[in-house]
């Protein structure tokens, strides 16, 4: 078998419709687009959703949702994320370099979740009520 010989296999591939060709061709006069209107004329264009000037669908339905802007430089922390960390007094500059939280985070805060068995000293980071409960039954500190 060479590339050169290769081919699709017999009634595989529809041939190209001919248009406006004549009537006994089977797509005259019109072509098969309709009669008259912009999409019967050549350079017929108009955009994605256009209705021919009706409100598009998308402006009729109702706005949802909201995204903050600040939630790109805000991070939460669990206890079990603190628990693996190797730094003792632990920043936030320390949380960007152990790849816990991103880098652009301006604020982090420690939640509830997970356990925390060793002390860890935390400086500069804000912490729920009932994070700030198990760090210190662990033997940890919290500098504000």
């Amino acid at each position: 078998m060479k590339l050169n010989t290769m081919s699709p296999a017999p009634g595989s591939r529809r041939l190209r419709l001919r248009v406006g060709r004549g009537a006994s061709a089977g797509q005259g006069k019109t072509c098969g687009r309709g009669t008259k209107g912009q999409r019967a004329r050549k350079g017929g264009y108009h955009k994605v959703g256009f209705e021919g000037g009706q409100m598009p669908l998308k402006r009729r339905m109702p706005k949802t949702g909201f995204r903050s802007k600040m939630k790109s430089s805000r991070a939460e922390v669990t206890l079990g994320a603190l628990g693996r960390m190797a730094a003792s007094p632990i920043d936030l500059a320390s949380l960007i370099a152990a790849n816990v939280v991103p880098a652009d985070t301006e604020k982090a805060k420690v939640i509830l979740s997970g356990k925390i068995e060793k002390a860890v000293m935390l400086k500069g980071i804000a912490v729920t009520k009932g994070a700030r409960a198990a760090i210190e039954a662990a033997g940890g500190k919290i500098e504000e």
